[in-house]
């Protein structure tokens, strides 16, 4: 008898190359139909992003640890994108009440902090905070033992690492980047909508994403490399192109949610609404009734 038995997972679609080019057009026109309250996700981590700078501009590893786990668990900051284009597709209000009650219905849905699908998103979050410190550990052991001098400061990176002669250096940097990024966005693709939209566990919305990923190699490269550039125009405009960058990104995720994966097999978690009564677990457990 097997002694794993792998949960059953949603059907997953195959699309076009060209099809995330139409979840950012999506994602721009949601932007466009939430208004304000789309923005202000963009602007509370522009924010947020300029302060990191601020605080740890000149040390680098620092600046690097920070932004790592910023870049990473930006997709669960953006949970409540995701209920904001779920909430006009289903034609309902996209304001700050759905923004409240995506981030507070975790406490009306539980009784106990200790039960074992309290938080999910979160704890997901968690672990791509932890993958962050990984690969800045892991890229400051390689430099720390292949740079010509110590690199303390941003300044220190661009001329020893980024523009030293051979660029042999800089060129293993990117590809263990490459490495580590592969698997954390494999996982979390399509991980945080589907766990917003229907009642799947962690374990099920993980592997479906790396069903999407092995299903759409060519689309989902595409689709990395559009959220990594956009990112970084914005990161690299002083922060300012986050204000747009941001919701654009997180609108067009839910897209790509709809688009890649059939969900129907799953139960639909209700509308997150303050006059909820039922409530549902965060990670598919039973339902609990206040």
């Amino acid at each position: 008898m097997p002694l794993f038995h792998p949960p059953p997972l949603p059907a997953v679609r195959t699309i076009g190359w060209m099809q995330p080019l139409q979840w950012l057009a999506l994602g721009w026109r949601d932007m466009a139909r939430a208004g304000w309250v789309s923005f202000a996700h963009g602007l509370a981590l522009a924010l947020f992003g300029a302060l990191i700078v601020a605080v740890a501009h000149d040390r680098f590893w620092l600046l690097a640890g920070a932004l790592s786990g910023f870049l990473l668990v930006a997709p669960m900051l953006a949970t409540s994108l995701y209920a904001l284009s779920r909430a006009l597709e289903r034609g309902e209000p996209a304001n700050f009440a759905t923004v409240r009650a995506t981030w507070l219905s975790w406490q009306r849905s539980h009784r106990s902090v200790w039960e074992g699908s309290y938080w999910c998103l979160v704890r997901f979050g968690i672990l791509l905070s932890l993958a962050a410190t990984g690969w800045v550990l892991v890229s400051a052991a390689l430099i720390t033992l292949q740079a010509p001098v110590p690199i303390r400061t941003p300044m220190d990176f661009i001329h020893h690492v980024v523009l030293a002669p051979d660029g042999t250096l800089f060129a293993l940097w990117l590809a263990l980047g490459s490495l580590l990024a592969a698997p954390i966005f494999a996982s979390s693709v399509v991980s945080m909508p589907l766990l917003l939209d229907r009642r799947a566990s962690l374990p099920q919305a993980v592997l479906t994403s790396w069903q999407v990923v092995i299903a759409n190699p060519g689309p989902m490269a595409l689709w990395a490399v559009l959220i990594a550039g956009f990112t970084l125009l914005g990161m690299g405009s002083l922060m300012l192109g986050l204000i747009a960058v941001i919701p654009m990104l997180g609108h067009a995720s839910w897209h790509a949610y709809r688009d890649l994966v059939d969900a129907s097999s799953l139960p639909p978690r209700g509308p997150l609404t303050d006059g909820a009564r039922g409530a549902e677990s965060e990670c598919g457990g039973q339902e609990v009734r206040t």
